[in-house]
């Protein structure tokens, strides 16, 4: 039988460590992330062990918001690796002790360089401490672990630190959802922060009439293009209206003469359009509010076709 109280302890334990930070958010918070913000270089994660985890997450948290950063292995940073700290870069060093020797053999060729570093440690009097230019506290009154010797609370300290600064910096640099879209191709994530740009039908594949075209010419511009509508523009190539396969049957209803209708006779004006770096999931809500299979993708003032974004373009990427 599992020890409930005792999972139940760690989990305690563990927040009470991240709520103790909260205290701690203060002006050295606020220089570091200045100094990332800043930063002309890479910001270069480095950590023994425990540590070492957590700063690989923190540099691919940084990394994931549109920093630069990754993780240098402290033990073979000293044995070859040395050279890829640069006098533009920041150096974040994660140590519980702040005496970790692999980290701090790496302090003077830091400040060699003219490197800049930020010391995440339980240890706010310890050497790495001292030698930061920013030393911020993720001590804790006690590690989850029932012996108090495994790296648990101080671990997640340290990376929730880690997250802190990486979501604060993301905000102080303007970082946008469309950035992160960008930074994020791949996955189930990746997709629906593709731009519906990247998924319309353009060019040759979207279907376009003119305003004055027959109904005869549109309805072969809606079957070769199978998309079950076509735009209609003006003399100006300027969007006018969209004609759907249900204007079709509803204006065969009223008139059963709709051959010798015109577009603009049939057409829906002010058609639903978003711009080109509309999100495919902003755009497949409209569609779904608006109970519409297709969207057209509009650019410019007054508004010229870029292309159309059917439902099923939306279904294959797995979006829905």
């Amino acid at each position: 039988m599992a020890d409930l109280a005792l999972a139940r302890k760690v989990l305690e334990t563990e927040a009470a460590a991240i709520l103790a930070l909260v205290e701690r958010v203060d002006a050295r918070f606020d220089r570091a992330v200045d100094m990332l913000r800043c930063c002309r270089g890479r910001v270069i994660l480095t950590g023994m062990g425990k540590s070492g985890i957590v700063s690989r997450k923190i540099a691919a948290t940084l990394a994931s918001t549109g920093t630069s950063a990754f993780f240098l292995h402290p033990a073979e940073a000293i044995h070859g690796d040395l050279g890829v700290i640069q006098r533009d870069d920041v150096i974040v060093a994660l140590s519980r002790s702040g005496e970790t020797d692999e980290i701090l053999r790496l302090l003077e060729t830091i400040r060699r360089l003219g490197a800049r570093l930020i010391a995440i440690t339980g240890a706010p009097a310890s050497a790495l401490a001292q030698a930061a230019d920013v030393a911020l506290d993720c001590s804790v009154g006690e590690e989850a672990c029932p012996l108090n010797l495994v790296p648990t609370a101080s671990t997640t300290a340290a990376l929730a630190i880690g997250d802190a600064l990486a979501m604060t910096l993301a905000v102080a640099k303007g970082f946008r959802q469309q950035d992160f879209a960008n930074l994020h191709p791949g996955g189930r994530l990746g997709k629906r922060l593709m731009r519906v740009d990247a998924l319309m039908h353009s060019g040759a594949q979207c279907p376009i009439v003119r305003i004055d075209s027959l109904m005869r010419d549109v309805i072969c511009e809606m079957t070769s293009k199978a998309l079950g509508m076509t735009c209609v523009v003006g003399a100006d190539d300027v969007l006018m209206g969209v004609i759907t396969d249900g204007d079709l049957r509803r204006h065969m209803q009223r008139s059963p003469t709709i051959l010798d209708l015109t577009a603009a006779d049939v057409m829906t004006r002010d058609p639903v359009s978003v711009p080109p770096a509309t999100l495919a999931v902003e755009a497949l809500n409209i569609m779904e509010s608006r109970k519409i299979t297709s969207i057209v993708v509009v650019d410019g003032d007054p508004a010229r076709i870029g292309g159309v974004l059917h439902f099923h373009d939306l279904w294959r990427t797995g979006l829905i």
